[in-house]
């Protein structure tokens, strides 16, 4: 069965950086596109960035443009978001899922505070 499994999350000044893993299996990991997602409380949830399958596209929100970057390695079936200059409004659960077929990890808690 697919699961995924996000890790790296925590808590983290203004500024400061994180990255996040989602670890893949069930599925030919390599054929999907990816994303990451997040959600903040009283919010919905945001697509914050994309990428395909080869890993040679990727497509960011605007609000986390130029800090956050997407990224994969097929060969750990696992996709990444390093997220740099982190600001308290990135605070959320990050969620990765499986563009298509629609499944969901259980999220990892980012929290950015002083």
């Amino acid at each position: 069965q697919v699961q995924l499994v996000e890790s790296g999350g925590g808590l983290v000044q203004p500024g400061g950086s994180l990255r996040l893993s989602c670890a893949a299996s069930g599925f030919t990991f390599s054929s999907y596109a990816m994303s990451w997602y997040r959600q903040a409380p009283g919010k919905e949830r945001e697509l914050v960035a994309t990428i395909t399958g080869a890993g040679s596209i990727t497509k960011y929100a605007d609000s986390v443009k130029g800090r956050f970057t997407i990224s994969r390695d097929n060969a750990k079936n696992t996709v990444y978001l390093q997220m740099n200059n982190l600001k308290p409004e990135d605070t959320a659960v990050y969620y990765c899922k499986v563009v298509v077929l629609g499944y969901w990890g259980q999220g990892t808690q980012v929290t950015v505070s002083s």
